[in-house]
């Protein structure tokens, strides 16, 4: 009798583990939007200039949802590079995170930028009323520090998205408003002939290669242990993105994650000396020693057809020879 009492109160200790690991994992879901909802368009990166028109679109197709859509006091500002100082950049985006009557903070466009004010950011009051965090490139610096918060994130559109033809970005907007508005999120897209096949469920997390290697050593950084890991990226050499693959691979997020997804990957830059293979093939000889699926062409990143994806939350990936698909929980 004895034994069998100790064995259920170790049955009972283990299930109790599990439960508690299962709640820690399971990130904080910010309320969904709804028609007369506050939202701020802001700009903590790179410089907006000569787009105020551009953003006053983004405003109307917002408002054109029932939102009422509210612009930083510091978006349109210059200093070199960034959207105003440091100084104004911060002061904007704690305004957002303190206002408790705005639900979302959508980007008006990344840049560079989001890094250094990131650490200047104040999250308490966020963190008793979260709020969506939006945007992709280099928003996922906040993407991957408010993930470690333990809060979902949204990679989707930004303001400056809406300069893409209007044709070319209907599922663009489309996924976004189905995102912010609380609709679930399901995609499925046609396999890659570089696609590694399989199946498997788990947290999604990522955005852009340059930011992530960035975060390395940092409180920012990517736990992908269990997870679902997405990339993508612009602008560079591929012996680059090989270097950025590379600094994750041995800081260990290929070895701890369950799934790689591949976004946009373009406007690669021409070498003196070629690299010889292709972007996929590259992304496959990183992690040829792990046995995790791969899916490659996802559409989302830097091009027109950028479909909203929710950062923390669990997605299940199915990767077959012909289709695949994400489906998020």
């Amino acid at each position: 009798m004895k034994k069998l009492t100790t064995l259920f109160a170790l049955l009972l200790i283990s299930f109790t583990a599990i439960n508690a690991q299962e709640s820690y994992n399971k990130l904080i879901t910010p309320p969904y939007l709804k028609a007369g909802d506050s939202i701020v368009i802001l700009a903590p990166a790179g410089i907006l200039k000569n787009r105020q028109e551009t953003i006053f679109k983004a405003k109307e197709l917002a408002e054109s949802w029932g939102l009422k859509v509210m612009l930083a006091k510091h978006i349109f500002n210059h200093n070199s590079h960034f959207a105003g100082t440091d100084e104004e950049r911060t002061e904007d985006f704690q305004k957002a995170l303190d206002n408790t009557n705005i639900k979302a903070i959508w980007s008006g466009r990344g840049g560079y930028g989001s890094v250094r004010i990131l650490d200047k950011l104040d999250y308490t009051t966020f963190l008793k009323q979260p709020k969506w965090i939006i945007g992709y490139s280099d928003i996922t610096a906040f993407h991957s520090h408010v993930h470690n918060l333990r809060v979902e994130t949204m990679h989707a559109m930004m303001g400056t998205s809406i300069e893409d033809e209007p044709e070319l970005i209907k599922e663009t907007i489309a996924s976004f408003k189905k995102a912010i508005f609380g609709e679930q999120l399901s995609y499925t897209i046609p396999s890659s002939n570089y696609n590694r096949k399989g199946e498997v469920s788990g947290q999604l997390i990522g955005g852009n290669l340059a930011l992530m290697a960035s975060m390395l050593g940092s409180e920012s950084e990517t736990n992908t242990k269990g997870k679902i890991l997405f990339i993508e990226e612009i602008g560079e050499y591929k012996y680059s993105i090989d270097r950025m693959l590379q600094s994750l691979k041995r800081a260990g997020y290929f070895s701890n994650c369950e799934g790689l997804i591949i976004g946009d990957i373009s406007k690669i830059k021409t070498n003196t000396t070629k690299w010889g293979y292709t972007i996929e093939e590259l992304v496959l000889d990183v992690v040829k020693e792990y046995k995790f699926p791969v899916m490659f062409n996802f559409p989302a990143g830097h091009k027109s057809d950028n479909r909203a994806l929710i950062f923390g939350r669990n997605v299940h990936l199915k990767i077959d020879k012909d289709e695949s698909s994400v489906v998020f929980d």
